[in-house]
């Protein structure tokens, strides 16, 4: 029996564990791995399967390679030559393109360099081609998920310089902060030094040269390329008015013609802005020398993703202050990666347009393969962008190119696979406050048209405020007059449903029915007469009325509304005159006699009624001057009145 027991108990256990679902704590992981020949050392990385995702092309791994005195490479297993002997710290960030699974992890590897063989060194390439400056990452940025950005730079004068390397990050226009500096690696003795936070006044409210969800009140330049500026404290200052953080690092003895890298190592917070069609923005300011102002100022633009596909579109519209982007441009990015056998000589971008944007302003921003735009009404024989502009579509074909592909033979270097038609446009004269969507079909040569991901323009909701000032009338009171002033507030120029909550002081003033008593009295002298008191109320307060409702317009003239209004008595004034006439006798013929008492009653926060309402209101119902009608039902006794208005919303 107690063997038969345990068995029962265990076979029991069993399945309850077989039941429950045991979470996958498993990190794949990617090993570095090399073969030396004195100096000469040629790396391979080990990496896990890729799990491919239904219906995208095929996955691969992009990588990149830190060696561990300032080099970096991209290609799969590059062969390294090191210039001196000594034990260097190799380091590899691997990215899964069109994968189901998150970035293989790795760990450093130590490589140890005893001799120096007959193997040439060769120094760090030459970024002439980027003005001396130039910042590069090895992936968008995927929320808890780490990336590399590399910053290179390079003395172009003809003297050893010593100067100062700034970073900026996190952007002041979101919410919370996208990024997190995990680390970073010198190879150069550079070193990090602290600087006092440039103070700025202004406040990001308006749409920026580059960033279509905020504007300052400066003059902003787009540096999509790297600039050279003059004036090293306005560039400072705008830096730190537009970042939270920034890395600083001074560096010495940078020889003519020296290109030297630094490695950064972010890793993207939890509360990372979500929305996948999102550029957010890196900028770097290179100064070569420090008792100069000359400097040069850097971009990096990156779109939000939840996987790595490099056919993707992207918009800096993603939060838009509604309130001024009437004359702003918004950038739209499509980007694309050939992943064929062979190169594509032909590229074709059918990019949906929604209605608000106005073609007419339609302008391209750049592109990649570089190339000038086709001839009108000829067939071209060289390479070019053709540019068609339809109802609904703007259609981008790049002509007679050579974009190689990923899998095709002796491509080592996968940036060279990757292209991308960067454009921008205006808002149409009359357009709503209404989220937007579109999205592009990318078609190389003659295959299947390949689906990007959707470019969004949300709007911040914004702030009107509103005054508004009318009359209350009171059907089941006598005498009354009742005067309002009062304050709204509310998002700006919504299009359909908002919620609006408002502040109002009214003057109120009404009498409560006369009273009269009549009644036969004795006097001293035993004589009957005839009384009469009449009593009169006057009442006078000062009401705050606090309704919350949500309103729906109709179209730009009519709006309709419906809420909860809280009203309370701030000041009360109740007034009683009591007027006693005396007659002879036991008729009312002749008065012999009249007096008058009079006495006030004042009270605060006396009473708190509570109702519904029910709004109507015409003229211009999203900004701007209209009337309104409205009426409150009070829950709490018979108290219900009429209210006529007018609004102003700013």
């Amino acid at each position: 029996m107690k063997k038969l027991l345990c068995c029962f108990i265990f076979l029991s256990s069993a399945m309850v564990l077989a039941q429950t679902k045991v979470k996958d704590t498993i990190t794949r992981r990617a090993n570095i791995s090399y073969t030396q020949k004195g100096n000469s050392v040629t790396f391979k990385p080990e990496t896990p399967p890729l799990i491919p995702i239904a219906g995208a092309p095929k996955p691969s791994y992009s990588y990149l390679w830190e060696m561990g005195d300032g080099h970096y490479s991209k290609q799969a297993e590059p062969k390294h030559v090191y210039k001196n002997k000594g034990n260097y710290t190799a380091r590899l960030a691997v990215t899964n393109n069109y994968d189901n699974g998150k970035p293989p992890a790795t760990r450093p590897k130590k490589v140890a360099v005893n001799e120096i063989a007959d193997d040439p060194y060769q120094d760090i390439a030459s970024i002439a081609d980027q003005n001396g400056f130039a910042i590069q990452k090895n992936c968008d940025p995927i929320p808890e998920q780490e990336m590399v950005v590399v910053v290179s730079y390079q003395n172009l004068e003809n003297y050893v310089s010593n100067g100062k390397l700034y970073l900026f990050y996190n952007e002041k226009q979101f919410k919370n902060n996208n990024f997190e500096l995990v680390d970073f690696r010198t190879y150069a003795g550079e070193r990090e030094v602290k600087e006092n936070t440039v103070a700025s006044i202004y406040d990001l409210d308006d749409t920026k040269s580059y960033l279509a969800s905020a504007e300052n009140t400066f003059k902003v330049k787009k540096y999509k390329n790297t600039t050279t500026e003059e004036d090293l404290e306005a560039s400072l200052k705008e830096a730190h008015t537009l970042y939270h953080n920034v890395s600083i690092l001074e560096f010495d003895e940078a020889n003519p013609s020296e290109t030297r890298n630094v490695f950064y190592t972010f890793k993207t917070t939890p509360e990372m802005i979500k929305d996948t069609s999102a550029t957010v923005t890196m900028r770097g300011i290179f100064v070569p020398n420090r008792s100069f102002k000359n400097h040069k100022v850097k971009n990096l633009e990156m779109e939000i993703v939840t996987s790595h596909d490099p056919n993707k579109m992207g918009s800096n519209g993603s939060l838009i202050n509604y309130r001024f982007v009437r004359f702003k441009r918004v950038k739209f990015k499509t980007r694309f990666q050939n992943n064929g056998e062979g190169p594509a000589r032909k590229i074709r971008l059918e990019t949906d347009i929604p209605d608000m944007f106005d073609k007419k302003t339609f302008q391209i921003e750049g592109m990649y393969p570089e190339c000038p735009i086709c001839p009108k009404g000829e067939e071209p024989t060289v390479s070019c962008l053709d540019t068609i502009i339809k109802q609904k579509q703007i259609i981008f074909t790049f002509k007679n190119i050579y974009l190689p592909g990923t899998e095709q033979k002796n491509v080592q270097e996968k940036d060279s696979t990757k292209g991308f038609v960067r454009y921008s446009m205006k808002f149409n004269e009359d357009f709503h406050k209404v989220k937007t969507k579109s999205r592009t079909a990318i078609i190389f040569d003659k295959n299947e048209p390949i689906i990007t991901n959707y470019a969004t323009t949300r709007f911040l909701p914004g702030i009107s405020i509103g005054a508004k000032a009318g009359y209350n009338f009171y059907p089941d009171l006598d005498n009354s007059t009742s005067y309002f002033v009062g304050a709204t507030i509310s998002p700006f120029k919504s299009y359909r449903f908002y919620w609006q909550a408002e502040w109002v002081n009214s003057l109120n003033n009404y009498d409560s029915a006369v009273n009269v008593v009549t009644e036969t009295i004795t006097n001293a002298n035993g004589v009957k007469q005839r009384q009469r008191a009449t009593t009169s109320t006057e009442n006078k307060s000062v009401n705050w009325e606090v309704p919350v409702l949500i309103r729906y317009n109709i179209n730009n003239y009519i709006g309709i509304g419906a809420g909860f209004q809280a009203n309370i008595n701030v000041a009360q004034e109740q007034r009683q005159s009591k007027k006693i006439d005396l007659y002879e006798g036991d008729s009312d013929k002749l008065i012999i006699n009249t007096r008058t008492e009079s006495n006030s009653a004042k009270a605060s926060m006396a009473n708190l009624n509570t109702g519904l309402l029910f709004d109507l209101t015409a003229g211009f119902a999203r900004i701007g001057p209209s009337l309104g009608a409205r009426y409150v039902m009070n829950f709490e006794k018979d108290f219900n009145y009429f209210q006529v208005y007018g609004i102003w919303k700013f």
